[in-house]
């Protein structure tokens, strides 16, 4: 394991916030698709510096204590610690980063973005599927402009169970209703092969980042292998969004952790939810 000094850990930092180009076709992409599957994103020696941090925390502040076989379908799926950002000034340089966010802006074509929150996902070996779901059943915001970068912090083969995306299906209504459970998994799957909508499964090399929209569904096979799968998510949503009427309960469980102070029908402008980046004016 390396160490790193100031001067290095400074070099980690700018690496955080240089841009990475995309073209037209990648942004069609993602509107056509819902999601881009991006290469060489970041540098594997960001990926080591940060992701000890973060995955080091993930253990630490989790509150499962159930063994694997006693979980729910969800639980099984998954560690998972939010907010991480507010944890450690280490894991808050890495949520700041403009090269994540300057993407999530871009694909989603918006002047700038802020942070919904982050989600560390920490699949232990044995780990059970990710049932099919689409985030933003449980996000109250007024539009789609709205995405997860999901960013692997080790390569994630097959056999790790990688983010898998039903390609198109965020123009789908069918399944907007279901939170993650083995209902989700089996009514959504269903609905997406009625219609046609093709699963992408690839796997992940070291430093490639996916972003999916918020209403794209997806969801993740097993974790067989002997070795944790640790991923870092940062959900970042246009910087103008407005909060929505909740419409279940999960979305008024979210305003309260995640948008705490704002109101409905207002930009959800509140210290948990800071602005990311912008793009510069002429």
């Amino acid at each position: 394991m390396m160490a790193y000094s100031a001067d290095m850990t400074t070099t980690l930092t700018n690496d955080l916030d240089r841009p990475y180009p995309l073209d037209r076709a990648t942004i069609d992409a993602f509107r056509a698709q819902g999601f881009v599957h991006l290469k060489q994103v970041l540098p594997p020696e960001v990926l080591d510096h940060y992701g000890r941090e973060i995955t080091r925390l993930t253990i630490a502040l989790n509150t499962q204590t159930l063994p694997l076989a006693e979980r729910t379908t969800y639980d099984r799926a998954f560690l998972q610690v939010m907010n991480l950002w507010q944890e450690s000034q280490v894991v808050r340089d890495f949520v700041f980063g403009k090269t994540l966010a300057r993407v999530a802006a871009e694909l989603m074509e918006v002047g700038g973005v802020r942070l919904y929150h982050d989600q560390s996902l920490y699949k232990e070996p044995g780990g059970g599927i990710t049932p099919a779901h689409a985030d933003q059943y449980y996000w109250p915001m007024a539009t789609d402009r709205c995405v997860t970068a999901w960013i692997p912090l080790q390569a994630v083969p097959r056999e790790m169970g990688p983010l898998a995306f039903y390609a198109g299906s965020h123009h789908s209504a069918l399944g907007r209703d279901l939170p993650i459970s083995d209902e989700s998994e089996a009514a959504i799957t269903a609905a997406m092969e009625a219609q046609d909508y093709p699963i992408v499964d690839a796997p992940f090399d070291l430093g490639d980042v996916s972003f999916h929209a918020g209403w794209l569904f997806h969801r993740a096979g097993p974790n067989v292998s002997a070795t944790p799968r640790s991923v870092m998510t940062v959900i970042y949503m246009d910087a103008e969004m407005t909060l929505a009427e909740p419409t279940n309960a999960q979305q008024r469980e979210d305003w309260a952790k995640w948008c705490a102070g704002a109101s409905v029908g207002a930009v959800i402008e509140t210290p948990g939810n800071p602005v990311l980046y912008r793009r510069a004016t002429a």
